[in-house]
C-alpha cells in the first residue's frame, strides 16, 4: 500500500520533482525563421529523476539539429487544468509551429472526472490551433489497478479527441517501456535514462510524418 501511494505521489509531483525546463539543453543555432516545437507535458516529458539532457525532449532536439528549436514547457505533477492555464502565455512567448500535447496522467491518478480532463485538453488543442500551431496529441495509459472500465474510458479521451480534431496521435508514450521493469525507475512510473531513446522512438514514429520533408 505504501509503495502504491509513493508511486502516485511521484507522478503527481507531490514529492521532490524535476525543475521546469523551458528550453532545450542542447544549444541550437536558430534564426527567427526556425520553427519551434513546444512540448507541453508533465513529469514524463520533464525528465523526472534523470539528467535533463538524457530526457526524450532533449534527445528530440539533438535529432532535429538546427532545423528546429524544441522548447520544453513540461512540469512534473502538471494536470490538464494547469496546462490550460499556462498555455496562452507560452503560445504568445514562443509562437510554436508545433505543440506536442502530453497531459492527463495526473488527472487520472487524482480521479479528476474525465469530461473535465477532456474539456481541458480540447481547449488546449483549440488554443494551439488558433495560434496556427499543428498539434500532436500524446496519449498515456494508467496503471491497471485503476480498473478496466475507467482505463478504457481514459484511453478513449485521447482517441476521440484525435479523431474529432484530426490530430496525429501517439497512442502510448511509454509503449515498450512501461511493460519492462528494467527500463523504469524505482518508482515504477518514470522511465530510466536508458529508456528515453525508446520513448523518443514512440514519439518520432508519429512526428516524422508530421514534419515537412527536408
Amino acid at each position: 500500500m505504501l509503495r502504491v501511494l509513493y508511486l502516485i505521489l511521484c507522478l503527481m509531483g507531490l514529492l521532490p520533482s524535476a525543475t521546469v525546463v523551458m528550453a532545450a539543453e542542447t544549444p541550437v543555432a536558430t534564426t527567427p525563421e526556425t520553427p519551434t516545437l513546444l512540448v507541453w507535458g508533465d513529469s514524463l516529458s520533464a525528465a523526472y529523476g534523470i539528467a535533463v539532457d538524457k530526457g526524450w525532449v532533449n534527445l528530440l532536439q539533438e535529432k532535429l539539429g538546427d532545423d528546429y528549436k524544441v522548447v520544453n514547457g513540461s512540469i512534473s505533477g502538471e494536470t490538464s487544468a494547469g496546462g490550460l492555464t499556462r498555455l496562452p502565455e507560452a503560445l504568445k512567448t514562443h509562437q510554436p509551429a508545433y505543440v506536442l500535447l502530453e497531459l492527463g496522467a495526473n488527472d487520472g491518478l487524482r480521479g479528476i472526472d474525465l469530461p473535465t480532463m477532456r474539456s481541458n485538453l480540447e481547449q488546449m488543442v483549440k488554443l494551439a490551433q488558433a495560434a496556427k500551431a499543428k498539434v500532436v496529441l500524446i496519449g498515456i495509459k494508467l496503471p491497471p489497478n485503476y480498473g478496466t472500465t475507467f482505463t478504457d474510458k481514459f484511453d478513449a479521451v485521447y482517441t476521440d479527441l484525435a479523431k474529432e480534431y484530426e490530430l496525429p496521435l501517439v497512442p502510448f508514450l511509454l509503449a515498450g517501456v512501461a511493460e519492462d521493469w528494467d527500463l523504469m525507475q524505482a518508482d515504477g512510473l518514470h522511465p530510466t535514462a536508458e529508456a528515453e531513446p525508446k520513448v523518443l522512438d514512440n514519439v518520432w514514429a508519429v512526428l516524422e510524418g508530421v514534419l515537412p520533408t527536408k
